[in-house]
Order: structure tokens, then C-alpha cells, then sequence
């Protein structure tokens, strides 16, 4: 049996999470659920989106299932997503971008790993205000240490890039390439601007690289790669890159492949990992029972196969495929006319998927 924090999140995220778990316990896998709470409806009863407790549950059973939690824009509480991956130090996240037949594409065939470093970069959250004191002290800083003079109405955001942060995301992507049998890998960067934080980046992606002589490595800047993805994406496979860079493009590889309701991710540290879809909240279809819960079901078609469920993971996987390429029992967003009467719901999603499973 395997110990599991759920969290169910809020908007959508407790439809689609109880879509999932049925789907996972139909495969006859084993699970005691630790269901913890979070997000914006915790938030206003108790002034705390992330209680302690789940931090503790997390660090016990070190495999955790979520669904989509709210972030305020502009004011209210700091992403909960965030504070997760700082707190436990998920430094990975990983977002398979895969085409399923069924699904509305540009494209015949895209079969995609963005590997995301999750705790460095320009989302490291180090950032000045306009006209604060630690502002001041960095233009002074710069100054003096460069001659470039910076606007006295500008706000900072640092961007730090280390060796440490860099050579364990770029061999968590060697390692997984290796684990799942794919053929190459590419870092994404922009070193010919930023040579000295990016241009480390790509040091440190060529030196290890050089430990994995059977996986191809190749490097792309990282607009051009967002050009080589809309024309060509057959060409690519996993994909590593510093925080910014694959938060643009894990979006943009989800717009190959159907949109961000059939984009399962993870984020993973050395010692736990947190499955979870990569689509927001949707609040304001809250309680419809009308949100695509594949993106969800895929994240825990990952989490079986992080605990070793190989067999019931090909199942769920295989199971999804089928449902896609028939095309009847889906929601709007996979029909052809979102308006379609006869779109499936959520829950009907994941009963169809269950009676595949016992086919």
C-alpha cells in the first residue's frame, strides 16, 4: 500500500482530483490517502493557504497528489505552488508534453520532456521595488562595480545561476533520458546575451553531458528553440533549461499537443515529488463538473510509475489513449465544437476511462 498526501485544491481542483483518484483505484493499486487542504478557501477561514500540516504530511510519506490551487494576481497570499517547491526544495519540474491520437493538433507526432530547474533564475523571488533602500544599494553596487548607470525609477529582479543549481537539474535530465530510454538531450539558454549566468548554465549542461556518452546533447538558444518547436518538433526530445525559459516553453509545447487540459507535470526534489496537472484552478467553473480531468489523471499516470507501478501505469496511459481517439466520452475542450451538447463531464471522463481498464 502506498502512503499518499492528496490535496485537492480548490476552484476545479477537487472534481478533477476525486476524478483521479477513482481512475487510480480501479487499477487495483493499493493507496491509504493522507487528504490534506489548501489554497484560497483555507486561506479565508483560517489566514493560511498552506498550513503546516501538509509541509509535515509531505515530508512523511514523500509523494504527494494535488490538484490546481487559486493564486491571487497583484495582492493576497504568495503562490502556494511556489512556497511548496522552496519549502521541500523541488528543484525539478517535469512536464512531458505527449500527443494522443484523438486530440486536435498541427502536428502528427510530438513526444516532448521539459525539464524545468524550479529554484533559481529570474523566479527566485529576489526583487527591489521602485525607489526602496535595497534598490538604491544595487544601482550603487553596479555602478561602482561595472560604470552602467540604471534608471533611479527602475525595480531590480536579480537572477542568480549556479553551479550546484545547474549540474542537478541537467542530470536529473541525463538520468531520465537514460531511465526511459530516450534518445537526446537539449539545453535551452541564452548564453549569447547573459554569458555569464546562462553561459554557466551551458558549461556546466556540456561538462556533464560529457558522462552520458550514449545520449545525444545538443544546445538551443532559446528563442530559436521556440521557433524550431512550432516547426519542427519532431526533432526534439528532453529538454533542460533554467526557470524562466521552461515556464514559457512547457506552455508552448502544451499548445502543441492539445492545450494545458491534457498536460500532466511533477515537481520533484531528491527525497519527495508532488504530481499535479499544470493548468490553474478555473474557478469559475467551480463545482460544474465540466473541467478536462486528463491532465490530472496523466500526473497520476506519473506518480505510479514514480512508485514503481510500471503495469498500472501503462494501463491508466493506455486506457486514456482510447477514450482520446474515440473521441466521445470527452469534454468540450477535445471536441471539435466546444459547444457540442453531447460533451462529456468530468466524472464521465473518468468512468469511461475505468471501463477501459477493465476491458
Amino acid at each position: 500500500m502506498h502512503k499518499v498526501t492528496l490535496i485537492p485544491g480548490d476552484g476545479v481542483g477537487p472534481e478533477i482530483t476525486e476524478a483521479t483518484k477513482l481512475v487510480l483505484e480501479a487499477t487495483g493499486v493499493r493507496f491509504d490517502w493522507d487528504i490534506q487542504f489548501a489554497g484560497i478557501e483555507v486561506f479565508e477561514k483560517t489566514g493560511n493557504p498552506l498550513p503546516e500540516g501538509i509541509i509535515e504530511s509531505l515530508r512523511k510519506n514523500k509523494v504527494g497528489l494535488k490538484g490546481p490551487i487559486t493564486t491571487p494576481v497583484g495582492t493576497g497570499f504568495r503562490s502556494v505552488n511556489v512556497t511548496l517547491r522552496k519549502t521541500l526544495d523541488l528543484y525539478c519540474c517535469l512536464r512531458p508534453c505527449k500527443l494522443y491520437p484523438g486530440v486536435k493538433s498541427r502536428f502528427e507526432s510530438v513526444d516532448l520532456i521539459i525539464v524545468r530547474e524550479n529554484t533559481e533564475d529570474l523566479y527566485s523571488g529576489i526583487e527591489f521595488e521602485r525607489g526602496s533602500e535595497g534598490a538604491r544599494a544595487i544601482m550603487e553596487t553596479i555602478k561602482k562595480s561595472t560604470g552602467i548607470t540604471i534608471r533611479d525609477d527602475a525595480a531590480i529582479s536579480l537572477k542568480p545561476i549556479s553551479f550546484y543549481g545547474s549540474e542537478r537539474i541537467v542530470r536529473f535530465a541525463f538520468d531520465y533520458a537514460r531511465k526511459y530510454n530516450r534518445r537526446k538531450v537539449t539545453a535551452v539558454h541564452k548564453a549569447n546575451i547573459m554569458k555569464t549566468t546562462d553561459g554557466l548554465f551551458l558549461e556546466v549542461a556540456r561538462e556533464v553531458a560529457k558522462g552520458y556518452p550514449s545520449i545525444e546533447f545538443e544546445d538551443r538558444i532559446v528563442d530559436n528553440m521556440c521557433m524550431q518547436l512550432v516547426s519542427k518538433p519532431e526533432l526534439y526530445d528532453v529538454m533542460v533549461m533554467p526557470n524562466l525559459y521552461g515556464d514559457i516553453i512547457s506552455d508552448l509545447a502544451a499548445g502543441l499537443i492539445g492545450g494545458l487540459g491534457v498536460s500532466p507535470g511533477a515537481n520533484i526534489g531528491k527525497e519527495m515529488a508532488i504530481f499535479e496537472p499544470t493548468h490553474g484552478s478555473a474557478p469559475k467553473y467551480k463545482g460544474m463538473n465540466k473541467v478536462n480531468p486528463i491532465a490530472m489523471i496523466l500526473s497520476g499516470v506519473m506518480m505510479l510509475r514514480h512508485l514503481g507501478e510500471k503495469s498500472a501505469a501503462d494501463k491508466v496511459e493506455n486506457a486514456i489513449t482510447s477514450v482520446l481517439s474515440e473521441g466521445r466520452w470527452v469534454t468540450y475542450d477535445m471536441k471539435p465544437n466546444p459547444d457540442d451538447p453531447e460533451a462529456a463531464s468530468t466524472s464521465q471522463v473518468a468512468e469511461a476511462i475505468i471501463k477501459k481498464l477493465n476491458l
